[in-house]
């Protein structure tokens, strides 16, 4: 032997469930929209009662929403992206979700409901 590893059919397994798990692991982001109905005090409420944000960051996302039109609340796992739009739905709020991997920062092509 000359010292070359050699793979075995386990190791090419391994290789190619680690690379399907980097695929499953980029994260998704949830995107807030600006909407012309909610206070800003009330999307600061909604930012701190469920995400449990401070009050600070609660406000600065509020205001990234009020002046940019939108902001990244979260990021996870699909699913789990797709509970807090559902939440941000039930408290009245413009919400969506998307892929952060997208070529756009993840801010863009939303799913699930974009306003209109």
């Amino acid at each position: 032997m000359t010292g070359a590893a050699t793979l075995t059919a386990t190791d090419v397994e391994e290789q190619v469930v680690a690379d399907a798990l980097a695929g499953l692991a980029d994260p998704w982001v949830t995107i807030v929209w600006n909407d012309p109905v909610n206070l800003m005090s009330y999307v600061s409420y909604v930012f701190e009662s469920y995400f449990g944000y401070p009050q600070t960051k609660a406000e600065r996302l509020m205001l990234q929403v009020h002046h940019d039109g939108r902001a990244v609340v979260s990021s996870g796992p699909r699913e789990r992206m797709e509970v807090d739009v559902q939440a941000m739905h039930a408290f009245g709020l413009w919400a969506t979700m998307r892929s952060s991997g997208d070529s756009d920062g993840g801010v863009g092509g939303d799913v699930g409901g974009a306003p209109a």
